[in-house]
């Protein structure tokens, strides 16, 4: 739960995508076939991953209504369009036809989706995937921000294919001015972000100095090889995802996520109350949930899904910037896969996070 609930606006979309590695994700829950898996919603992308290794039910959960919606439009698109098309019509591709393939599906999504999307088709019209809060906050970074730091040019010399070493040298040398410094760190502040961003009440138990946090998780990746290839940077330094396709609609994974499209379940309300209507699960993706809360309500919920969990069952959830560890504070009902979690963290994509957690009950 989020201790806040009255005081966070969930009448818009917060996240078109999920921005947490859908790799290491997979890696960590580690789920066998027909495994019943509890997902965080958002955007959904992570929930159609997990689609991927053949469970049987994937429960997408999320307090906020509209990002269901969301991930309603996108699996009807899934379930009743091409790959190409999706791809189209989600926004990754140009297209000038999102209306009239809208008006395809439109008739498969619930009564209270299919409102809120005839109500807000400009959305659709311009890319769904570009209209979150949080997309828009880093088009305003590569509107606004960047152009005073780098030219474009300078952008695609960070990201063109080079050895390690080579990046390490480009960015130090060409990269890293006091200009990019100073605006990055005032933009990603807690300050812009909690306005800009993500909403403030997220951010309350956030007690680092975020603009300095989030700039040495940015340098230590920007300097690697690995952020050649990152789809989160390249949204992130662009506005746009280029030729990169987040796991669920890269080609190798389309097939089998659309013919397991139906064992997803979209459901409205708190995780830990969900969980208990569909019975134990297998896995959970937690996502980042437990930095929101105060330190009682955490002690709480994760006590609440740990009951929903089989024994051998995983939960995976991110640290951002609040220190939360399941196994911490419940070592007797779940073991911390230390090993496991130190490695896959030192290869998320998801770069600004702190650390990747996989417990076993």
């Amino acid at each position: 739960m989020i201790d806040s609930k009255k005081e966070v606006d969930f009448n818009f979309i917060r996240y078109a995508n999920c921005w947490e590695d859908p790799e290491i994700l997979l890696t960590g829950l580690s789920t066998p076939s027909q495994a019943r898996i509890l997902s965080i919603g958002s955007a959904g992308d992570n929930s159609f991953s997990l689609l991927s290794r053949d469970p049987s039910l994937v429960v997408a959960v999320d307090v906020n209504a509209v990002q269901l919606y969301l991930i309603e439009l996108k699996k009807m698109a899934i379930k009743h369009m091409e790959y190409d098309e999706v791809v189209a019509f989600l926004g990754y591709t140009d297209s000038s036809k999102r209306m009239q393939m809208f008006d395809t599906i439109k008739q498969h999504l619930s009564s209270e989706a299919r409102n809120y999307w005839e109500g807000h088709a400009a959305m659709i019209d311009e890319g769904i995937i570009h209209q979150g809060k949080f997309e828009k906050y880093f088009q305003l970074f590569v509107k606004r921000v960047l152009p005073f730091i780098h030219t474009q040019k300078d952008v695609e010399a960070l990201l063109a294919p080079k050895e390690e070493l080579a990046q390490r040298q480009h960015y130090q040398k060409y990269w890293n001015t006091w200009r990019w410094r100073l605006f990055f760190k005032v933009f990603f502040s807690k300050l812009v972000m909690g306005r800009l961003g993500r909403d403030p009440q997220f951010l309350k138990e956030v007690d680092v100095h975020v603009g300095d946090y989030i700039f040495k998780k940015a340098e230590r990746h920007l300097r690697k090889e690995q952020a050649q290839s990152n789809l989160f940077l390249k949204y992130n330094l662009t506005g746009s995802f280029g030729d990169l396709r987040p796991h669920y609609l890269q080609e190798a994974h389309f097939d089998v996520i659309k013919a397991n499209i139906d064992r997803l379940e979209i459901r409205q309300g708190y995780a830990e109350q969900v969980a208990l209507t569909f019975g134990n699960f297998d896995a959970m993706n937690l996502s980042n949930i437990f930095e929101y809360m105060s330190k009682p309500a955490f002690a709480q919920t994760a006590a609440a899904l740990l009951g929903c969990l089989h024994p051998e069952g995983r939960m995976a959830y991110w640290n951002l910037m609040v220190p939360r560890r399941v196994s911490g504070i419940f070592p007797a009902e779940a073991t911390y896969l230390s090993g496991l979690s130190n490695k896959l963290s030192a290869m998320d994509n998801g770069f600004f996070y702190n650390q990747f957690i996989v417990d076993q009950k």
